[in-house]
């Protein structure tokens, strides 16, 4: 009787049309399988349960008796990033959905007490104080950012992912594209909030796709250059980096490799390169070598004028050297926690849930990756010498060894699943039903992982919401005073 119960809660989970029907089913799953017993008992191997059992008393004790110096004081010493072991993937595989009440709880009650010094109820904080305090917690726990891999057609998948993100207001203001990742990227990140939804519908590639092969009049299957341009003519307005997060808020970074020799990869943003105008720098990280042409980028100068960005480099496809760019963003951003959307073809024997998970089957797959990738790197130092008597060999052999080498995994990893196309497809104009499957299925992948997404990044999201208010009103005093000293 549990054994039909169970399977027919797992089929309205596969037949579900949309998160909240999934989850639903996702819930009465545990329930039916006694899951839930298991999230509302402390215990377990994988945290420190003791330990924030402790922290959420006194968070408890100290928001009752309204101790505002005392609960600021414990924030001080109790945010940061995984703590006592929270964030173990082993504690987000046992149930479908959600995890341990514990966590969540806590996670909670860090939230509910952030907004309340935040809020004017605590008047006996002075806001200089409080500031400071934002500021360094932002800095302690980190930022979690969503990093979309280079996909060629299968950048629909990271469509599917970035619109379950979307409709649950968990999509991080931090993105980071390669290839096909950067379009969907450079689609978030120069629309405003209610221009987003109409991307999610396969209709609208269509129509982009037809009005762009109709501009250049040719047919056939594969999209070439200017197709691809004008694609994105149709689909992102001609802004800069920097134009682009003043409109959104939303931080775009794209990664292009170097065309040349002796040239680095680069990763463009409002920071590093905001004059860079992203419609070009969107080609350039498509620019699949031996495939497209490299790019060179434009730029706008001090007088507003389209010009030339570094006129004598040219770039290609950023997934080559950094598909995701995970140190970069480290750098720039203090982000700590990564979301990846992975649906890089070329990826697919390096990037898989198993990497996650601690079975016996994962070690062994794990184990055989990592002897795979010593056996090649080997084997290259082997030939180094005499393949440098080969120019044309010698560099795609050192770029298929950076396609290797790099690592394909996040903290939270949303995967799509092996399917058998041809290559000549993965860079072709795709029917709508193709479109259609490939934005449901990063829907459905994406479903499981909605809830560890929520308990990962809330609080981070909440410090950022804060301080971004504190530093508003700053600026806005800031702006009175100086208007006043000036009268």
């Amino acid at each position: 009787m549990i054994l039909n119960t169970t399977l027919k809660i797992e089929k309205e989970m596969s037949q579900a049309q949309s998160y909240s029907e999934w989850s639903d089913a996702a819930a009465a799953h545990d329930r039916s399988t006694g899951v839930d017993v298991w999230k509302s008992e402390d215990e377990s191997k994988h945290f420190d349960y003791v330990s924030i059992r402790r922290r959420l008393a006194r968070l408890s004790k100290l928001w009752k008796t309204q101790d505002n110096a005392g609960l600021l004081y414990a924030l001080n010493e109790g945010i940061h990033g995984n703590m006592d072991g929270m964030g173990n993937d082993r504690l987000h595989q046992k149930a479908q959905f959600g995890t341990k009440q514990l966590i969540q709880d806590y996670v909670d009650a860090i939230v509910n007490s952030l907004e309340y010094l935040a809020s004017d109820k605590v008047n006996d904080i002075p806001f200089e104080e409080k500031l400071d305090f934002f500021r360094r917690a932002q800095h302690c726990y980190g930022r979690s950012a969503f990093l979309m891999s280079g996909s060629g057609a299968f950048l629909f998948f990271h469509i599917g992912v970035v619109k379950a993100l979307w409709n649950e207001g968990l999509l991080p203001h931090i993105l980071s594209g390669s290839s096909g990742g950067s379009v969907v990227g450079a689609l978030v990140s120069t629309h405003v909030d209610d221009d987003i939804p109409h991307f999610f519908e396969p209709e609208t590639a269509v129509e982009n796709y037809e009005r762009a092969k109709a501009a250049n009049d040719t047919g056939g299957g594969r999209l070439n250059q200017d197709e691809i341009r004008r694609s994105l003519e149709g689909m992102v307005p001609d802004l800069t980096f920097q134009e682009a997060y003043e409109l959104t808020g939303r931080h775009l970074n794209v990664s292009i490799a170097p065309a040349e020799k002796h040239q680095t990869a680069r990763m463009l943003n409002a920071i590093a390169s905001p004059n860079v105008y992203i419609r070009e720098a969107v080609l350039a990280s498509c620019a699949v070598p031996g495939i497209y042409s490299p790019v060179t980028l434009a730029a706008k100068n001090h007088k507003g004028e389209r010009v030339p960005y570094l006129p004598n480099r040219k770039w290609v496809d950023g997934s080559v050297t950094h598909d995701l760019p995970a140190k970069r963003l480290a750098r720039l951003y203090g982000v700590n926690h990564h979301i990846v959307s992975q649906a890089n073809p070329i990826a697919t024997p390096f990037a898989s849930d198993f990497k996650a998970q601690k079975t016996p089957l994962a070690a062994i797959r794990n184990a055989s990756t990592t002897t795979m990738k010593a056996w090649i790197n080997a084997s290259a130092d082997i030939w180094q010498k005499p393949l440098s008597y080969f120019p044309r060999l010698n560099s795609i052999t050192n770029m298929s060894l950076s396609l290797i080498n790099q690592d394909y995994m996040g903290d939270i990893n949303i995967v799509r699943p092996a399917m058998f196309w041809s290559p000549a497809k993965i860079l072709s104009n795709l029917p709508i039903e193709d479109i259609s499957e490939l934005i449901d299925l990063g829907e459905r992948k994406t479903w499981p992982k909605i809830e560890m997404v929520r308990t990962q990044t809330k609080i981070s999201q909440t410090l950022d919401r804060i301080l971004f208010e504190y530093e508003s009103e700053l600026a806005h005093d800031h702006e009175l005073a100086m208007k006043k000293k000036i009268a």
